[in-house]
């Protein structure tokens, strides 16, 4: 609906997000080869999976940048245009159009477009924050534009800073909107937490490790742990740095990756992982490959989910001694790395 918006050349700084590999900013690209146009993404994935599409699409003699970043470039922009979806998180949607808000010169213009023809929510979020909005009903959806007059009234913090309670002890954790379980803890993560143990001085690698709070408790419990996560949300090992700031984890370290790389493999402990649902269990198999790159032999790994069956053959195949437990309702699947 927004590539189909736009029959008039944008000018000057362009900024889009996407829910796909950068469609919108492409044909934007395509069609205003003068203006600077860039991608804005959380997760490492889409975002390199958007360069190698712009790199084989011979139109594009001038790509858009494709950004991987926690925030909206800081810099003046003339256009923001967002494709939402009526699924979406709604949090994550009102930061978005605040930080376009507050990046938008005067008179500057953003464009939403939801997949929801009877839309309301919508509407009402940008009349918050934006002036002579323009409502474009499409059969499939609605299409909004808006002009930016004056800065946000009251500039809202998205951030939770939260706690909870391991084995008696309080943890410290911060999250944001577009990383997983935001302002608490999964339920799936807590019986996660509830199957397994750790000893002092291990290395503990979470995978996938959202606002860190697996790995944080785990890192808790025992003196001397080292606690490393990786994850493709570029908010979330922001979020897990924060977090053992807040715990004194003066030795937690991070890494951004879509890929499961391991910048230190074979010295790990425990590797433990809540993978999403979604994709096949592609990203799944990411989750299993990287704890079988970290782990040391006799390393265990702990993958969470409320299907077991893939992971009980998967591991099966790459590691021994294969255990499922049942915790609240989820199976928690272990395993050991061979060798040891």
């Amino acid at each position: 609906m927004l590539i189909e918006y736009f029959p008039v050349r944008p000018e000057g700084r362009v900024l889009c997000t996407s829910m796909g590999r950068g469609q919108l900013a492409a044909a934007i690209a395509a069609d205003a080869p003068d203006a600077q146009v860039a991608c804005w993404f959380l997760d490492a994935y889409a975002a390199d999976e958007t360069r190698d599409w712009y790199s084989l699409d011979a139109e594009l003699p001038q790509p858009p940048d494709v950004l991987c970043e926690a925030d909206f470039p800081d810099q003046e922009l003339d256009l923001v245009a967002i494709p939402i979806s009526h699924r979406g998180e709604a949090e994550l949607v009102r930061e978005l159009l605040q930080q376009a808000c507050l990046r938008l010169k005067p008179g500057g213009v953003v464009v939403a477009g939801v997949d929801n023809p009877n839309d309301r929510w919508l509407h009402g979020e940008l009349k918050t924050l934006f002036s002579r909005i323009r409502r474009d009903p499409r059969h499939h959806g609605v299409v909004y534009s808006g002009v930016r007059m004056d800065p946000p009234k009251r500039i809202r913090n998205f951030r939770s800073d939260f706690a909870f309670r391991d084995q008696g002890r309080l943890v410290q954790a911060v999250s944001r909107p577009g990383v997983f379980s935001h302002r608490e803890l999964d339920l799936g993560a807590r019986a996660l937490l509830e199957a397994c143990d750790v000893a002092p001085g291990e290395r503990v690698l979470d995978i996938g490790c959202g606002s860190g709070t697996v790995g944080l408790a785990l890192s808790l419990r025992q003196p001397d742990v080292v606690l490393h996560g990786i994850d493709s949300n570029i908010r979330a090992v922001e979020c897990l740095q924060a977090g053992a700031a807040l715990n004194k984890l003066v030795e937690a370290t991070v890494e951004h990756t879509a890929e499961g790389r391991i910048a230190q493999p074979g010295t790990f402990d425990l590797a433990v992982g809540n993978p999403p649902y979604f994709s096949q269990y592609r990203i799944a198999e990411i989750f299993v490959q990287a704890a079988r790159t970290a782990l040391k032999p006799g390393g265990r790994v702990a993958m969470v989910t409320k299907k077991p069956e893939w992971f009980e053959a998967r591991l099966g195949q790459l590691f021994d001694g294969v255990e499922t437990q049942t915790r609240r309702s989820y199976s928690i699947v272990s395993a050991r790395q061979r060798g040891g």
